[in-house]
Order: C-alpha cells, then sequence, then structure tokens
C-alpha cells in the first residue's frame, strides 16, 4: 500500500498562508458587517457605577438569601392605630307605654227585694198547674220539652246581639180561653226550676189581669204604675214567692190607656231594668189576646221570641195567621198546640214515670 503522509507546509509562509479566518473572509465577502446593531454612542452609555446587572433568578436569590443572614435587619417602624373610642350606647329607651283604657263598671244586677208570698200548691193542683216539690206529671214533661227550646232559642239570640231582648218572651193567643195564662204560668214554674237561672213572670193583660188569682198572690203596683209614672221603679214592684227563682210582676193600675204607654219610649227603658246585670234572668210576658187587644203587638217589639198558643178545637187557620201577622215585629214566633186529645204518633207525655192519662 502507498504510505499516506501530510503534506508538509512552508514554514516561511505560516502565516501568509493563513490569511484572514474563515469567519473574517465570510463577513468580508458577504458583507456581514450591515447587519450588525449600530454603535452606541459614547455619551449614551451610563458609567460602571450606574449600570444595573442582569443576573438570574436563583443568583438573585441567593444574593437576597445572604443579605438577609450577613446584613443587619432594620425592623420596620410599629404602626401605630389610634384607638377608636365608642361611644357608649344611649340607654334603651323603655315602650312608651300604651294609656290604660277605661275601666268599663261592671253592671251590677238589679235584685228583686219585694217580699216574698207562699204560693198554694193545692191550688195550684186544681188547676192542672205545675206544683213545684211534686212527682213527675205528663203536664211537667210537656212544659220541660217547650222551656229547654225556648231556653236554646235565647242563647242563640244572645249570640247574635240582641241584647236583653233574647231573655224575653210574649206569650199570647189569638183569641180569649185559649190558654195563653195557662202556658205563661207553667213554663214559668218549669223554668224556675232550672239550678242557673232564674224567671220573672209579668202579667200584661192589664184589661183582664189573671196571674195573681192563679199563684194566689196579692196585688200591687206593677207594670203600668213603672210606665205611667217616671218615679216609680220597676224593680220595686215585684214581688217574690216562695218558689225558689220565681219572681211575678203584677200587671198593675188599670187605665185606658195601656197600649199608648206601651209604644212610648220609657217602655224600653223599663223593660231593660228588669233583667240589667242577671244575664241568666228570663222574662215571660202573659199579654192579651192578639186579635182582642192591642197591647200584644205592640209588646212584640220588645221581645226576642212569641209562643202563639191556639186551641185545637177552636183556633182557625186564619186567626192564627192574623195574629202572627200582628206580632210579625217579634223576630222567632213559634206555635204551641193546645187542647190537643190525640197524637199521631201515639206519644203520651209522662207515660214513662206512670201519669199517661
Amino acid at each position: 500500500m502507498t504510505e499516506q503522509t501530510k503534506i508538509p507546509l512552508p514554514e516561511d509562509e505560516g502565516e501568509a498562508v493563513r490569511g484572514p479566518s474563515l469567519i473574517e473572509r465570510v463577513v468580508r465577502n458577504y458583507d456581514l458587517v450591515k447587519l450588525t446593531s449600530a454603535p452606541i454612542p459614547a455619551d449614551l452609555v451610563p458609567p460602571p457605577s450606574q449600570r444595573r446587572r442582569y443576573r438570574r433568578a436563583d443568583e438573585i436569590v441567593e444574593e437576597a438569601e445572604v443579605a438577609a443572614v450577613n446584613q443587619p435587619f432594620e425592623a420596620a417602624p410599629e404602626v401605630v392605630v389610634p384607638e377608636v373610642i365608642a361611644p357608649a350606647p344611649a340607654p334603651a329607651k323603655a315602650p312608651a307605654k300604651a294609656a290604660p283604657k277605661p275601666a268599663v263598671p261592671a253592671v251590677r244586677a238589679v235584685e228583686f227585694k219585694g217580699e216574698r208570698y207562699p204560693v198554694n200548691r193545692q191550688h195550684l193542683r186544681d188547676q192542672g198547674l205545675i206544683v213545684p216539690e211534686s212527682s213527675v206529671t205528663a203536664v211537667l214533661e210537656e212544659f220541660r220539652i217547650v222551656k229547654r227550646q225556648l231556653l236554646y232559642n235565647a242563647g242563640q239570640l244572645a249570640q247574635q246581639g240582641m241584647g236583653p231582648a233574647a231573655q224575653r218572651v210574649l206569650i199570647c193567643s189569638p183569641h180569649p180561653g185559649e190558654g195563653k195564662s195557662f202556658t205563661a204560668v207553667n213554663l214559668a214554674l218549669a223554668i224556675a226550676a232550672e239550678k242557673e237561672s232564674e224567671v220573672l213572670l209579668v202579667d200584661a193583660d192589664i184589661a183582664k189581669p189573671s196571674v195573681l188569682s192563679m199563684l194566689g198572690l196579692p196585688g200591687g203596683p206593677g207594670l203600668m204604675d213603672a210606665l205611667s209614672k217616671p218615679e216609680v221603679d220597676a224593680a220595686d214592684c215585684v214581688i217574690g214567692t216562695d218558689i225558689p227563682g220565681l219572681w211575678v210582676l203584677p200587671a198593675g193600675s188599670a187605665t185606658a190607656s195601656d197600649s199608648e204607654y206601651l209604644s212610648s219610649s220609657r217602655t224600653h227603658q223599663v223593660l231593660d231594668r228588669l233583667v240589667e246585670g242577671a244575664p241568666n234572668r228570663f222574662v215571660i210576658f202573659d199579654s192579651p189576646p192578639a186579635l182582642a187587644a192591642s197591647p200584644a203587638a205592640e209588646l212584640a217589639k220588645y221581645v226576642g221570641q212569641a209562643v202563639v198558643v191556639a186551641r185545637a178545637d177552636r183556633t182557625g187557620v186564619g186567626s192564627l195567621e192574623d195574629a202572627v201577622s200582628l206580632l210579625s215585629a217579634c223576630p222567632n214566633i213559634q206555635l204551641l198546640l193546645n187542647g190537643v186529645h190525640f197524637s199521631p204518633s201515639g206519644r203520651r207525655f209522662g207515660s214513662y214515670y206512670g201519669y199517661g192519662g
């Protein structure tokens, strides 16, 4: 094989042969000088003391750590926060008290202080009336049923705001002799037996009063005296009985102007006086027959209920209609059939107790 050797270079021409470097020749041949940045004027170059040095992020961190260790730490001046003194809370004002409502004085119940008289029990029995403290009879059972309905109606009327009129009931009939006084007295005797109620029986048949004679009581001033004389208190005219819970107001002095007195404004005051402050007091009026005298129609304006007593074998439908029409001022009119000798249902009141007659 041919031995290859390096071609020797002339020693005396080493520097001359070498000449410019390859980069210099490229710059010269391709005019790359134009691509270089323009020289910075000397007056724009800041002095070394003002030059800012740029380092890598890790060097800056390290320098900061070294400075924190080697250089003394100067604590930041303490910021003094001014103390804010809150004003003391004003004392809470007590809520203004509402002006006290004027106390409504309690209405004192009107008490009847009239003299008490005994009622002849035998006289009641002879007339077929209810006898207090006696055994149960058919008549008593019949009027127990009637009074229970009337007392219930009175409670309903009171809830409806009818006032004292709810405590008053009128007993009337179309014609005389149909049993209105018999009904009025028996109802009063039945209601007097109530444990929490009392009854005032008013004889309002001024022309022909009969209540006192049926009970065997003496006469005296009564309803018409209180209506005609302003100085007379109706409560003072009420007389008592020996039957607990039963009071009676007589008809009083007879007059030909009974209807005119009943239609006056004083009637309202007198009748309200009888139940003033006594919500458990029931007032029963025994009035004249509606078709025979005018007071019944006048009294109907002051009562909450009216009971028209009709005799089964005597009163006609026309008479009943006329009587009801005259009593139309009363909001609650009921019919009580008297003198019935049979019952379509076969019921006989009182037969449970052995009084089936």
